[in-house]
């Protein structure tokens, strides 16, 4: 086994645990922090899991807004909806989102297509060129009932091993299959999360534990005194109090007793046959503290986050109109266009791989754009009126007015050829009579 498989494989097993704890948060079941070890004595087992779960609505918030429409330069959206990553896209874009990277391996099927599949964080790793940052060698590892499987894939070379038990990390590896990689570069794209040219990728949620972590604690206090102190609580004096004999598991009398309160939680009525016997009533304690506490923390959650109060159910807060809706998500809007920048590269790269598979042409020599849906919130209705008053000054053509309004390639395709058979039909034109050529 070579030194370069050891170090992906290494590579592969380094991020386990954080990839695990961001795990937790974003499926709201990470440990309750912030609690004195008194207090987590005191609840025992007795208190089940209180966790808002906005570690997943920070990273679902972004992802809806980072959709990919189409390519300019290369025709392959055919291929793309193929391989369904139109709806694939949004899976990696959410996976890099929450794990800091995710990666997209273009090969070929058993028919010769471009076949496209979205790989997962936890069985990828590569290493990069430090001068070009383009992936020089990749490595997928998974795990059969039976065995480990490994697939390197290199510029040149892609070499299946496999170790024949499950679990395997580094050691037992042996190829077992070769073939030669016509592309000149690994098939393989990563999604990397990150605003810095030498970090690794980073989750939409690092920032956001510590604050979530907070707010799982308030509202568990808030859930405790509730249940304890915030319920008015009856009292009552002069009241002789009754004896109850304690039986034994066969429900035999045990000849010893215990006192308990005559008047049962539930009633309704409390009725007393001594003359001195007064009852009262102590006020619930009031819990508008926790509930200002916890606005202050959702301020610091949409503060990191960059999503807006009304996205977090801050009632006292909501936007009065449009205009005031669309300024309340700009900073949520300006995360989601540099989401869009730094995912471009990646979705630009599998098309250039996928015109390579399909057409044999160097993957670097392939020119494309990617197309982004806008990223901001706007009406149907405000977009097309818009849209309709720049295409009848002749500022935009038929095509491009078609693409802001958020239609994808294939779409508007299916709508020039409907104009244009509308068209043919106005002026009377038998398309079944026209000869044909030969």
């Amino acid at each position: 086994m070579n030194d370069l498989l050891t170090t992906l494989l290494q590579k592969v097993d380094e991020p386990a645990a954080k990839y695990a704890d961001l795990e937790r948060y974003y499926t709201a079941t990470q440990p309750l922090t912030f609690l004195s070890p008194e207090a987590k004595t005191a609840l025992g087992d007795r208190f089940g899991r209180m966790a808002a779960n906005l570690p997943r609505l920070a990273v679902t918030s972004l992802a809806e807004r980072l959709r990919v429409t189409g390519f300019d330069g290369v025709d392959v959206f055919d291929d793309w909806q193929r391989n369904d990553m139109d709806e694939l896209s949004a899976v990696a874009i959410r996976e890099a989102l929450l794990l800091g990277s995710a990666y997209i391996l273009v090969w070929a099927d058993r028919y010769g297509r471009p076949q496209v599949s979205v790989e997962s964080a936890k069985q990828m790793s590569c290493l990069r060129d430090p001068g070009t940052r383009r992936i020089t060698h990749a490595l997928k590892r998974w795990e059969t009932a039976t065995t480990t499987e490994a697939v390197l894939y290199g510029p040149d070379e892609i070499v299946r091993y496999r170790a024949n038990a499950t679990g395997a990390t580094t050691n037992g590896f042996r190829a077992v299959e070769s073939i030669a990689n016509p592309l000149g570069v690994p098939p393989v794209v990563r999604l990397l999360n990150s605003d810095r040219i030498l970090h690794e990728g980073v989750s939409e949620i690092e920032d956001l534990k510590p604050v979530a972590d907070l707010l799982n604690k308030l509202l568990a206090d808030l859930a405790v005194a509730s249940e304890y102190s915030a319920r008015s609580r009856r009292w009552a004096t002069g009241l002789e109090l009754d004896e109850r004999p304690i039986l034994d598991d066969d429900g035999n009398d045990t000849g010893e007793t215990e006192t308990v309160n005559p008047i049962d939680e539930g009633m309704r009525m409390m009725v007393s046959e001594s003359e001195n016997t007064k009852f009262g009533q102590l006020d619930g304690a009031d819990l508008a503290g926790f509930t200002n506490a916890v606005d202050i923390v959702l301020g610091m959650v949409s503060a990191t986050s960059a999503m807006p109060m009304h996205y977090l159910g801050v009632m006292n807060n909501q936007p009065a109109s449009a205009d005031a809706l669309r300024a309340s998500e700009a900073s949520l809007t300006a995360r989601a266009e540099a989401r869009q920048k730094q995912f471009g590269r990646a979705f630009e790269d599998v098309a250039r791989l996928i015109v390579a598979v399909r057409d044999g042409v160097d993957p670097l020599n392939v020119d494309v754009r990617v197309k982004w849906a806008d990223a901001s919130t706007r009406s149907v209705a405000q977009e097309a009126d818009a849209v309709t008053k720049m295409f009848a000054a002749g500022l935009l053509p038929a095509s491009y007015a078609l693409q802001r309004l958020g239609y994808s390639d294939s779409e508007i395709e299916a709508i020039r050829i409907a104009r244009r058979t509308e068209a043919l039909d106005t002026v009377g034109v038998n398309l079944q009579a026209l000869p044909r050529s030969a």
